[in-house]
């Protein structure tokens, strides 16, 4: 069965955040050479990464080029529970919602910043 732009999409390839000095943000897929994509805030650039992944499978699929799988995806979900203060709770949901995001996606960006400072600091 040939893959098609449709499957690339359904599988779920792992991204980064990162806020530059100027206030936007870029966000890049690792798996995925040369994908990336930039917005003034978490909410659009999310939309703007989906949009580049989405133009970055279709060059690949036109060209007949091999399309990376993401990296070790069977080894993890994706997913973890984390029980927090109430209060940490109430700040995090009050800030997703300025951004117009979801709880979820303002965690993940959080947590993908403050990885990458560590990574950087190595």
């Amino acid at each position: 069965m040939e893959n098609n732009l449709e499957y690339y999409l359904s599988l779920k390839y792992p991204f980064i955040i990162h806020e530059e000095e100027d206030g936007t943000h870029v966000i890049e897929y690792p798996d995925l050479p040369g994908c990336f994509s930039c917005g003034d805030t978490i909410a659009e650039v999310i939309k703007m990464g989906e949009d580049a992944k989405k133009g970055w499978f279709d060059i690949a699929l036109q060209d007949g080029e091999e399309i990376p799988k993401p990296k070790e995806i069977e080894r993890y979900s994706g997913q973890f529970r984390l029980r927090i203060p109430k209060t940490l709770h109430k700040d995090l949901s009050k800030q997703a919602d300025k951004e117009n995001i979801s709880m979820n996606q303002y965690c993940l960006y959080l947590l993908a910043k403050e990885h990458q400072r560590a990574v950087d600091k190595r």
